[in-house]
C-alpha cells in the first residue's frame, strides 16, 4: 500500500482519538466539579496519569508532523530542482 494514503489517515485516526480521550477526561471532571457526579481520590490519579498520556500522544504527534512536513520541503526541493528554469525554493525560516 501506498505510504502517502495511509500516513494521513492514520494521523487523523489518532488525533480523533486524542480529542475525544480528553473531551471525556474533561467533560467528566467538569461534572465532578459541578457536583453532579463524585469522583473518588483512586480516579484523579486515573486522570493524572491519562493526561500524563495525553501529552505524551501529543508531543509524539509533533515530532511526527515535524517529520512530514522536512519530507515534503525535501521532496519540493528535489522536484523544483528536476525542473530547468524553475524559481528557487526559499530557505526555511530561521534556518542559517
Amino acid at each position: 500500500m501506498n505510504p502517502e494514503l495511509w500516513v494521513p489517515a492514520v494521523t487523523t485516526i489518532a488525533i480523533v482519538a486524542i480529542v475525544a480521550g480528553s473531551a471525556y477526561r474533561l467533560l467528566k471532571m467538569w461534572l465532578q466539579r459541578s457536583g453532579r457526579i463524585s469522583i473518588p481520590e483512586a480516579d484523579l490519579k486515573e486522570i493524572r496519569d491519562g493526561i500524563g498520556q495525553v501529552q505524551q500522544a501529543v508531543d509524539a504527534i509533533a515530532i511526527e508532523v515535524e517529520r512530514l512536513s522536512e519530507a515534503q520541503r525535501f521532496k519540493t526541493k528535489l522536484l523544483a530542482e528536476s525542473v530547468p528554469g524553475a524559481a528557487p525554493i526559499p530557505a526555511k525560516h530561521g534556518a542559517e
